[in-house]
C-alpha cells in the first residue's frame, strides 16, 4: 500500500459546507454580529484619535483669536503641548516624563489663567440645563458631520469636560464677603447645643416645653442675629415655637456654608436617596393586618390608600401581610383560606368597592408574615424594605411602626425614603400591663417603642392621647368612618323626618371578645349596678379568644347579656339600636365608636383620652363614676339622638380625615416646599447637609444598635420573636414567588 492510497483525501467544499450546517443558526449569526461589533470599536477609537487631533488644531486657531496680549501669551504655553495623540501616548509612558518637562519649561513657567480659557469657551450654560438646552461645537465637542464619532456619547469625554467647566466656574465665583454673615456669639452656640441635646434631655425626664424656654431665653438675648441678613427684609419680630427654632436652624446652617464646609452624610446613614422620575409624589403605605381579618390596622389603612389614591398628585401603594395557608386558618373568620395572593387581592378590592362607591387607583403589594399566637398580632419576617422598589420609595407611612420594626432586620426607613410618617393605633403598653409581670415588661416595651420610633420615622402621629407619648409625635385623629355608615346615618334621619320609628331596639356591645378589649370593664359595671338597671337588656356582638371565658363568668354572674356571634357593624340587623355602650380604656380610637356616631346612635363611653374626639359631639355621652355610667345609660334610653350638622357630618368623613393627615404629618410642607423648589431658580440653604445634627447622630447610632440585636437569633427568641423570622421561609418563596434569602443576600455580614 503506497503513501497516497494511506493518506486521507483533502477536505472538499461540500464537506466544510456540511460541517457548518451542524451549528445552529443562532449561534453562527451571533458570531458574525460580535466580530462587526469588535471592528465597529475598533473603527471608532481610530475615529477618536483623529478627532482629538482635530480638536487640538481648533483650539490653537482659536486662541489666536484673543484680542488680549496677556492671553496670547498665555496661549503660546498651550501651543506647545501640539504633539499628536499618538506622541502624547509615548511620552505619557515615558518614566521620567515629570523631569522633562521641568528641565524644558521650569516651574515658575508652568501656570495659566484661566480667564484665556474662558474667552475660548464662551459662557456656558448652568450645569442644570447642561444637558436641556441646545450646545454650541466648541473646544470640546465634536461636529456631527458624516463620518465623524458623536463623542457626547463616550462616558470619559462627556465626564472630562464637565468637571473642566465646574473648575473654570470656581475660579470664576466671587468670593463672600464675611462681613454678610456675621460670626455666632455664646448665647447662639449654647441655644443651639440645647436644641441638639433634646432627645437625651428627653429621656432624662426634661419636657420638650422646658427646652424651648431655655433656647428662647439665650436668642432672645441676640436677636438681632437670628435672622440671616441677605433673608431679613421686613419685620425682625421676636419669633416664638416652631417658627423660632426653624430661623435658628437657618441662622446656624448660613454661618456654617459661608465658610464653606459642605456636610455630606456621615457614619450613620445614607446620605443617597432615590430621585423621583416623574412628578408624581410615590406613597408607601405598610400596615401590619390584611382583610378578611377585620381588625382596625387592616381597614382604616386600606380607606387611607383609597382616599389619598383620589387624588391625581401621587401614586399609592399599600403593602400588606401575606400568611401562609397554617396562618390564614387562625386569622381570617370562617376558615376563609387564599391559594395566591392575588386571590386575596380580589377580594380586599371587592369588599372596598362595595363601601366606597368609587374604583380605588392603587397598588396592593404584599411581603411575607407570620401570626404569633402568644403576641396575637402578624409580625414581618425578613426585610419589609426590599418589597417596596427602590424607584418608588419616596414617602412611607408605617401604620403601628413599632410593631413593625420590632425585629425589623434590614434597611433603616429613613434611609431608603425622602419622608417617613409613622402612625401609632395600639396602646400596647394597657394590654402588657394586664399581664403576668405586666409592670416590668411594659418598662422595656415603652423604650423599644421610643428606639423603634425615632430610628425609623421623621413623624410620629398618635390617634389619642391614650398612646405612649413618643418621640416627634403628635396627637391627631386621621381615621374616619366607612361612607356605608354616613348612608345609615342620612337613612335613618330621613326616616325620622317622616314620623317613623327608627330605632326599635334599646343597647348593643360589639368588638373583638378577648377582655382587653373592655368586657373586663362591662362585665363590673353590669354585675356592680344589676339592681340599678333593672329591666335592661345588652346584646353583646363578637368572636375571639376569651368568648367562653367572657359569657361563663356573664352566666355566673346572672347578667342580662344575650352574646351572638361577631357581625358587620353595618350589618340590617344592628341598624335599629339606639345605644351602643364601649366602657373600654384600652383602646386608643374605637372605630364602633365612630361608625355608631355616624349611624346617629347614642354612645355611652368612658371619660378617657381615647374619646377626646368624640366628646363634642351632642350623641357621645362619657361617663367618669360607675353611678354616672347609670345615668348615661338611662339618659339614652330616654331620649331620642339628635341628627348629624353637616360639619360633624364632613368630621367623621375620610375626606376630612385624608386633610388631617396631610397637615400633621408635614405632607403638606413637603409638597410646597416642592412647588417652591420648582419655581425657584436660587437653591435654598439646606440644613441637613450644611451641618450635621446631633438629633440625627443619636438616632443612627440607636438605628444601628437595633440592627445588631435583631441579627443575633438569641436575643431575637428571648424577646419573644418567632423562631426563624429573621428572613422568610421556603412556604413564602413558593406563595409569593420570591428568590430564597441566601440568593438575595449571598454574603450575610453578621
Amino acid at each position: 500500500m503506497n503513501a497516497a492510497a494511506s493518506s486521507p483525501p483533502p477536505p472538499s467544499s461540500s464537506a466544510a459546507a456540511a460541517a457548518l450546517s451542524l451549528i445552529p443558526k443562532k449561534w453562527r449569526d451571533s458570531a458574525d454580529a460580535d466580530i462587526r461589533l469588535i471592528k465597529h470599536r475598533a473603527e471608532s477609537f481610530k475615529n477618536l484619535a483623529s478627532s482629538f487631533d482635530r480638536e487640538l488644531e481648533n483650539f490653537f486657531h482659536n486662541s489666536f483669536s484673543i484680542t488680549e496680549t496677556r492671553a496670547v501669551t498665555e496661549m503660546d504655553f498651550v501651543k506647545r503641548l501640539k504633539p499628536k495623540l499618538s506622541e502624547i501616548r509615548r511620552a505619557y509612558s515615558t518614566p521620567e516624563l515629570g523631569r522633562k518637562v521641568l528641565e524644558k519649561w521650569g516651574r515658575a513657567r508652568i501656570r495659566m489663567h484661566l480667564s484665556a480659557w474662558r474667552d475660548v469657551l464662551g459662557e456656558e450654560e448652568e450645569e442644570e440645563d447642561w444637558g436641556k438646552r441646545g450646545r454650541r461645537v466648541g473646544l470640546w465637542e465634536s461636529g456631527e458631520g458624516e463620518g465623524e464619532t458623536k463623542l457626547r456619547d463616550w462616558e470619559p469625554v462627556r465626564v472630562i469636560k464637565m468637571r473642566l467647566k465646574e473648575f473654570e466656574r470656581a475660579f470664576r465665583r466671587e468670593p463672600q464677603d464675611p462681613k454678610e454673615v456675621p460670626p455666632l456669639d455664646v448665647p447662639e452656640l449654647l441655644a443651639y447645643w440645647i436644641r441638639q441635646s433634646e432627645p437625651l434631655l428627653d429621656h432624662l425626664g426634661v419636657k420638650r416645653d422646658v427646652c424651648d424656654k431655655i433656647v428662647g431665653s439665650f436668642c432672645s438675648k441676640s436677636k438681632s442675629q437670628l435672622l440671616v441678613r441677605s433673608h431679613s427684609a421686613g419685620d425682625c419680630s421676636v419669633l416664638d415655637g416652631e417658627k423660632f427654632n426653624d430661623e435658628l436652624d437657618l441662622r446656624i446652617a448660613s454661618v456654617v456654608q459661608s465658610t464653606g464646609h459642605n456636610y455630606e452624610g456621615g457614619f450613620w446613614f445614607d446620605s443617597e436617596k432615590c430621585e423621583r422620575i416623574d412628578k408624581k409624589r410615590n406613597v408607601a403605605i405598610v400596615t401590619t393586618a390584611s382583610l378578611p381579618w377585620l381588625t382596625g390596622t387592616a381597614i382604616n389603612p386600606l380607606f387611607r390608600a383609597a382616599y389619598l389614591a383620589k387624588s391625581a398628585n401621587q401614586n399609592v401603594t399599600l403593602l400588606v401581610p401575606w400568611l401562609c395557608k397554617s396562618d390564614q386558618q387562625l386569622v381570617y373568620p370562617n376558615s376563609l383560606t387564599f391559594e395566591s395572593s392575588s386571590e386575596q387581592e380580589a377580594y380586599i378590592r371587592s369588599w372596598l368597592e362595595e363601601r366606597i362607591g368609587f374604583e380605588a387607583d392603587f397598588k396592593i403589594s404584599f411581603y411575607p408574615g407570620k401570626f404569633s399566637k402568644e403576641r396575637r398580632s402578624i409580625i414581618p419576617t425578613g426585610d419589609t424594605t426590599r418589597f417596596i422598589p427602590s424607584k418608588e420609595a419616596d414617602i412611607a407611612i408605617l401604620e403601628e411602626p413599632e410593631h413593625l420594626n420590632w425585629y425589623h432586620h434590614g434597611r433603616r426607613w429613613t434611609d431608603k425614603f425622602n419622608h417617613v410618617v409613622g402612625i401609632v393605633h395600639t396602646n400596647y403598653l394597657e394590654y402588657i400591663k394586664r399581664e403576668k409581670n405586666g409592670a416590668i415588661q411594659a418598662f422595656f416595651v415603652k423604650h423599644i417603642n421610643n428606639l423603634c420610633a425615632r430610628a425609623h420615622c421623621h413623624k410620629v402621629l398618635r390617634l389619642s392621647a391614650a398612646t405612649q407619648d413618643m418621640p416627634k409625635s403628635t396627637v391627631c385623629n386621621v381615621h374616619g368612618v366607612n361612607p356605608k355608615f354616613l348612608k345609615i346615618g342620612d337613612k335613618m334621619a330621613s326616616e325620622r323626618a317622616l314620623g317613623q320609628q327608627s330605632f326599635s331596639k334599646g343597647a348593643y356591645f360589639l368588638g373583638k371578645m378577648v377582655w382587653a378589649k373592655g368586657y373586663k370593664e362591662l362585665i363590673d359595671l353590669l354585675s356592680k349596678h344589676k339592681n340599678d338597671l333593672v329591666g335592661f337588656n345588652l346584646d353583646v356582638f363578637g368572636n375571639g379568644e376569651d368568648a367562653h371565658e367572657v359569657q361563663s363568668m356573664a352566666r355566673k354572674l346572672n347578667l342580662n347579656v344575650n352574646f351572638e356571634k361577631g357581625r358587620d357593624h353595618a350589618d340590617d340587623s344592628l341598624h335599629s339600636y339606639k345605644v351602643f355602650i364601649n366602657p373600654s380604656v384600652s383602646d386608643v380610637l374605637c372605630t364602633a365608636t365612630a361608625e355608631a356616631l355616624a349611624m346617629g346612635k347614642f354612645v355611652v363611653c368612658a371619660d378617657h383620652p381615647s374619646n377626646d374626639f368624640f366628646r363634642s359631639f351632642p350623641n357621645c355621652l362619657t361617663f367618669k363614676t360607675s353611678e354616672d355610667f347609670v345615668d348615661k345609660v338611662k339618659e339614652a334610653l330616654a331620649n331620642e339622638p339628635q341628627p348629624l350638622t353637616p360639619e360633624e357630618r364632613y368630621r367623621l368623613s375620610w375626606e376630612a380625615a385624608t386633610e388631617r393627615f396631610v397637615q400633621y404629618s408635614d405632607l403638606d410642607s413637603v409638597f410646597k416646599e416642592e412647588q417652591a423648589g420648582a419655581k425657584s431658580e436660587r437653591k435654598p440653604i439646606m440644613k441637613s447637609i450644611s451641618l450635621p445634627s446631633m438629633s440625627e447622630m443619636v438616632d443612627g447610632g440607636l438605628a444601628l444598635a437595633h440592627y445588631v440585636c435583631t441579627g443575633n437569633e438569641i436575643l431575637r427568641l428571648a424577646t419573644g420573636a418567632i423562631p426563624g423570622t429573621r428572613d422568610y421561609d421556603k412556604q413564602h418563596c413558593r406563595d409569593l414567588n420570591l428568590l430564597p434569602p441566601q440568593d438575595e443576600s449571598p454574603i450575610y455580614g453578621w
